[in-house]
């Protein structure tokens, strides 16, 4: 049953209990962490940090009842960094066993100033909160989690993959993994209506396709905005009437690794866009002249002088216009 806002607003975080020391090995981590990667540089960093100068923040713990040991809601880098060096105890700062969804909103809370989290984890938790509070909008979940609502967007977004998607972007490997930028780019056209109308097109191979063209030793697919560039490719085909065009060229595009994103333009198409362009910021022209007050701007001789020009243009272009369609 859907959550109401005033119920969510009463999730908090769970009643503190005191600071004690704990052995370092009877600590295990939160298995509801949205934080699930660990690169090896911050690391190192942070290791050699406690070395020098022990662990000052203490870290925050729960006793899970079911589990029977001491759980870690705040301070897993730090605990792993202890365990690394031989640390034998750690301070803590204990905190009554929150809920599950206590526990997820308490980590997001936590750490919403610090550094951010890798995206596909963090929406990987988002979701388990969705599920238990049958919660989908991205406003209440924002208010929830204190995340940006952008943010929920696009981490629902990564949710929309199948799971070997999501797998890559939580390899363990830096320089292996896939960026989330990538997939939340590639969104737009992989669900774009009209794209989904195109007999060959099957969206996990158009988005294997992709990141073949991606990961390519030399990449047709460069960068990740190129995406947008595609989207609109195919949007001005769309609204010119180039449907069949497009989708053939689009087609052509994802099967080949040596096609660019040039092989997506229709000249016919991007004119029409540009003609598009024109016209809108004619007609806003159009109306600021319009409800311009001349008593106002007598004195403003520059704008005359310019107005005066821009109707000579308008003039000759319309003149040359005419001519040619006559012929």
């Amino acid at each position: 049953m859907r959550s109401s806002e005033s119920q969510q607003t009463e999730i908090t975080a769970p009643e503190q209990i005191g600071v004690k020391n704990v052995k370092t090995k009877q600590l295990f981590p939160n298995p509801h962490n949205p934080r699930m990667l660990f690169d090896r540089e911050p690391m190192e960093v942070l290791r050699e940090s406690i070395k020098k100068v022990g662990i000052l923040v203490p870290l925050t713990v729960y006793w899970a009842s079911k589990r029977n040991h001491w759980t870690i809601l705040d301070g897993q880098r730090r605990w792993m960094c202890a365990k690394a060096i031989g640390m034998d105890e750690v301070p803590v700062n204990q905190v009554a066993e929150p809920t599950l969804v206590e526990n997820i909103v308490t980590m997001f809370q936590i750490h919403k100033l610090r550094e951010d989290w890798e995206l596909m984890p963090t929406a990987l938790k988002l979701e388990v909160l969705m599920e238990e509070l049958d919660e989908k909008r991205e406003k209440q979940l924002s208010q929830l989690t204190g995340l940006d609502t952008a943010v929920v967007m696009r981490c629902k977004k990564l949710l929309s993959y199948p799971k070997k998607y999501q797998d890559m972007m939580l390899h363990h490997e830096p320089s292996k993994r896939i960026k989330a930028d990538f997939f939340i780019e590639l969104y737009a056209v992989r669900n774009d209506r009209e794209v989904n109308k195109f007999q060959w097109f099957a969206k996990d191979r158009f988005t294997k396709r992709m990141l073949a063209k991606y990961l390519h030793p030399a990449p047709t697919i460069k960068a990740v905005t190129d995406f947008r560039i595609i989207k609109q490719e195919i949007s001005n085909a769309i609204k010119h009437g180039k449907r069949r065009e497009i989708s053939k060229r689009l087609h052509d595009f994802t099967m080949s690794n040596e096609l660019d994103i040039d092989h997506l333009k229709i000249p016919e198409a991007d004119l029409s866009a540009e003609a598009r362009k024109l016209s809108r910021s004619v007609i806003n022209l159009l109306d600021q002249v319009r409800s311009l007050d001349v008593d106002s701007f007598l004195g403003e001789e520059s704008l005359w002088v310019n107005l005066e020009s821009l109707v000579k243009v308008i003039n000759e272009k319309l003149s040359e216009a005419g001519r040619r369609t006559k012929k």
